[in-house]
């Protein structure tokens, strides 16, 4: 039984590429989704007081 060289490389390449791929929306997901939790998204009423306001 011989092995067929070319379907290897084939496979390889396809999963090499699918690797980087997936590597590189991560980085960009995990960009958008720490600007999402760093951004205020909390809505204040104006009769609240502010801790560093006082009395």
């Amino acid at each position: 039984m011989e092995i067929n060289w070319f379907i290897v490389a084939v496979f390889l390449v396809g999963a090499i590429v699918l690797l980087l791929y997936l590597i590189k929306k991560n980085q960009k997901d995990k960009k958008d989704v720490t600007q999402f939790f760093n951004t205020d998204t909390t809505v204040r009423k104006e009769s609240e007081l502010d801790e560093d306001d006082g009395y």
